[in-house]
């Protein structure tokens, strides 16, 4: 396992991380199918380990505390906060009001007194920064957050929070987590340039592109990944953007076989060879997931194999625009962009 110091923290981070999304009801998993998961992690040399509120209706906090208790301190353990937790209109965002009392829910769930890595879900235009960091930095320095971050934000906002923690004298946020892989490169042309120049940790979500790069997904087999079954438009090979992914996955399976490598292998080895990237999240469902996964902690790979690579994904590019989680308001709304 490589390891790498996460932003300008100073704390040492697995180059491959935990992702706790699939523990509990969204990947049908046990509590003994996350505690074994979290043994042959740590046991591999990952320590960070990555979930959210929202993952399971908390259920994923409350599964990663028990498969976690007695070696805490261990363990670089992140958290998330935003999105919608029920239908209660306050029961989301990114206001003082909420993030005070959902962190203690957190923490509860998590059977912690602190999380090392707090982190705003996603950008809420109704809350200005200054109310967000504001609360952020009271948390800090009450000890129940050691840092804070973002998470899928656009970079524009990651610029303007930059600017707000200096312009009022707040801690600033340390890490953002965005989605990237070889089929979604589109944060190399704006986010990554603003993380790099403010010395921001990057967490990668989604580096195997929700599967289609674990090398299940190939042109003539039936698609069968968990996630199909709720997200079938991308999937759905109908679909122009899918068909261009789909291309693109059978170009790859080559350049993975003629390196030796497994599709999995190269996926999360092009994530992590990205100077700007810390680690990459990895969100296995089963041992077997896991374990194909951490195949890949070591990989390196060859400037001949990331040229081959950006000749068939050019780099700055998303081949599914649709997919991109961190769209300003204003291109989904009508009414935000009209007087």
């Amino acid at each position: 396992m490589q390891y790498r110091t996460l932003g300008r923290t100073g704390v040492q981070v697995s180059s491959l991380a935990l992702g706790a999304m699939n523990f509990g009801k969204i990947g049908r998993t046990t509590q003994d199918d996350v505690t074994a998961i979290v043994d042959a992690a740590l046991e591999s040399g990952i320590n960070l380990i990555d979930t959210a509120d929202v993952y399971s209706g908390g259920e994923s906090e409350e599964m990663v505390g028990k498969a976690i208790a007695g070696r805490r301190d261990d363990i670089v353990l992140a958290t998330k906060a935003g999105l919608p937790m029920d239908d209660e209109r306050n029961h989301r965002g990114s206001s003082r009001r909420w993030l005070v009392t959902e962190l203690d829910n957190s923490l509860r769930r998590l059977g912690a007194d602190h999380v090392d890595l707090y982190q705003i879900h996603r950008w809420d235009p109704n809350t200005s920064d200054e109310e967000t960091l504001s609360a952020l930095t009271d948390l800090q320095r009450a000890g129940k957050i050691r840092h804070f971050g973002s998470s899928t934000f656009p970079a524009y906002r990651l610029v303007q929070a930059q600017w707000a923690a200096r312009e009022h004298h707040l801690s600033r946020y340390v890490t953002e987590q965005p989605s990237y892989s070889i089929l979604q490169r589109g944060i190399e042309a704006d986010v990554l340039p603003v993380t790099e120049e403010y010395g921001l940790g990057v967490l990668a979500w989604s580096p195997l592109a929700s599967g289609w790069l674990s090398g299940a997904i190939r042109e003539g087999r039936e698609i069968t990944t968990s996630r199909s079954a709720f997200m079938p438009q991308r999937f759905d090979t109908t679909i122009p953007a899918n068909r261009t992914k789909l291309e693109a996955v059978e170009q790859l399976a080559k350049v993975a076989d003629e390196a030796g490598l497994t599709m999995i292998q190269l996926a999360l080895g092009f994530v992590t060879a990205h100077p700007g990237v810390t680690s990459a999240l990895i969100g296995p469902r089963t041992l077997d997931h896991l374990h194909s996964q951490l195949a890949a902690a070591d990989t390196v790979l060859s400037a001949d194999v990331l040229d081959a690579v950006d000749a068939i994904v050019a780099p700055g590019t998303d081949l599914a625009a649709q997919e991109k989680n961190n769209t300003p308001p204003a291109l989904l709304d009508p009414a935000l962009r009209r007087r």
